[in-house]
């Protein structure tokens, strides 16, 4: 039997309008009220899901991000991801990518396509600083243009003044959409949200500025009124059947400041082929005796420095990946196994040495989008992936690519998936939260011996 609980999509016309601040502050304040609150992103972005799980934890109640991606996933994956994680909360939460209806190509796997997907209602963030009854064609248009999106509600950001938004709100009412409130601009809450996803050190007050966000939204915004508006019947979830953990394996994962960058579902299904043991490249002097090491992205560029200097498990890790040890890495965790990674200031640290280029963040530019790889030794299996960096490889060896990508559209990229021994490493994030046979690759298509 279906029960009625709270679950939305946050959504915006265009990035920059306030999303995220939003949401880690509707997160906090829902947990604050006893609900357990469960916390979803729309796309591949790995550093807002971090963000959702401290809001979203409250009162010894720990939730974990989940991302949800219609590209890199079916739409049957992403249901029952919502589904399952969804199950045991009062109240679920999606924060949405870019604008409403972005997607990889025009509108696939936008914030549209996934609340659709869901069945959940869709609340919009407008940034109406300049604005006033303009907003009437605005959210009526996001209303109207596609019948399978319930645009519910609206919340107005950078509103200075109460006539203001009474400008706003009887436009929003002519266009069909509820309005819930608006948020005054704050200096410090601004500061703070162009830092909170950037500034990733220990010691920088997250808890706080999330604390603050809360206290900010809640004087202006209908909380009472948006959880009601918004609840919608949830059908029993039927949990997908997993293989469960295969032998004894033990599979070693980089996890500190350095390297954090990891999807949730991907570390489930490297927990079916054994135990996870965590370790930090920075801290640690020894890496744990394992089956297979797992090096995910994030910020070296950052730690280069300390990572450098602890040479003894820059050592451990070269005579792992060069005595035949089973070993992925992507991105940051790919840089980290180069030989040398300069800085912007041109400043040259040595790494790990396993692979024969170098990094370099001197004169780069970003590289970003979607990915399809398949590998030489899985034909016909396309493996979903995102690049996002602003690093780039300044000198390459003779290295072998052991694959072929393309992009969202089905174009050629030239990024390519190094392999050296039974070590692999790309500077592209998989999913393989649906397709668990990539895991169960690096076991028995790696060829693999202990070191």
């Amino acid at each position: 039997m279906a029960v009625k609980k709270t679950a939305f999509l946050l959504a915006a016309p265009s990035s920059g309008s306030g999303k995220t601040t939003l949401t880690l502050a509707l997160l906090r304040l829902f947990a604050e009220r006893g609900l357990t609150v469960q916390p979803f992103k729309c796309g591949p972005d790995y550093l807002d899901t971090r963000l959702h799980s401290l809001a979203a934890s409250w009162g010894g109640n720990s939730r974990t991000g989940i991302n949800l991606d219609t590209f890199m996933a079916s739409k049957e994956h992403v249901r029952e991801l919502f589904c399952r994680y969804s199950s045991d909360a009062d109240a679920s939460v999606v924060e949405g990518v870019m604008g409403l209806f972005d997607g990889a190509e025009k509108s696939e796997g936008s914030s549209a396509e996934i609340a659709s997907a869901l069945g959940i209602p869709v609340i919009m963030v407008v940034n109406a600083k300049s604005m006033a009854y303009s907003a009437a064609p605005l959210l009526y248009g996001f209303r109207t243009f596609d019948p399978r999106v319930n645009l519910a509600g609206v919340i107005f950001n950078q509103v200075n003044t109460l006539s203001h938004y009474r400008y706003l709100e009887a436009a929003a009412r002519d266009a069909g959409v509820e309005p819930l409130g608006y948020l005054p601009y704050s200096n410090a809450v601004a500061i703070s949200e162009r830092h909170l996803g950037l500034d990733i050190s220990t010691g920088y007050d997250r808890e706080g500025v999330i604390t603050a966000m809360a206290e900010h939204v809640k004087k202006t915004v209908a909380i009472e009124r948006l959880l009601d508006l918004t609840r919608v019947a949830f059908p029993p979830c039927d949990p997908v059947p997993v293989s469960g953990r295969k032998g004894g394996r033990v599979i070693a994962v980089a996890r500190d400041a350095a390297f954090n960058f990891i999807y949730h579902e991907n570390l489930e299904a490297l927990g079916e082929q054994g135990e996870i043991v965590f370790f930090s490249p920075i801290d640690d002097e020894r890496l744990p005796k394992a089956d297979m090491l797992y090096l995910a992205g994030g910020y070296p560029e950052l730690y280069a420095e300390q990572l450098s200097s602890n040479g003894a498990m820059r050592e451990e890790i070269a005579s792992y990946c060069r005595q035949g040890g089973v070993a992925y890495a992507e991105c940051g965790g790919m840089m980290y196994l180069g030989k040398t990674m300069t800085l912007k200031d041109g400043t040259l640290y040595p790494m790990c040495g396993v692979f024969d280029f170098d990094t370099t963040i001197h004169d780069s530019k970003l590289s970003l989008g979607y990915r399809k790889v398949v590998l030489e030794e899985m034909p016909g299996v396309e493996l979903p992936g995102h690049e996002f960096h602003y690093s780039r490889i300044s000198r390459e060896g003779e290295l072998r690519n052991i694959a072929a990508v393309k992009n969202a559209r089905g174009e050629s990229v030239e990024t390519p998936v190094f392999r050296m021994e039974n070590t692999i490493a790309s500077y592209i994030h998989l999913y393989w939260g649906e397709n668990r046979g990539f895991p169960e690759y690096l076991f028995t298509h790696l060829n693999p011996c202990s070191p």
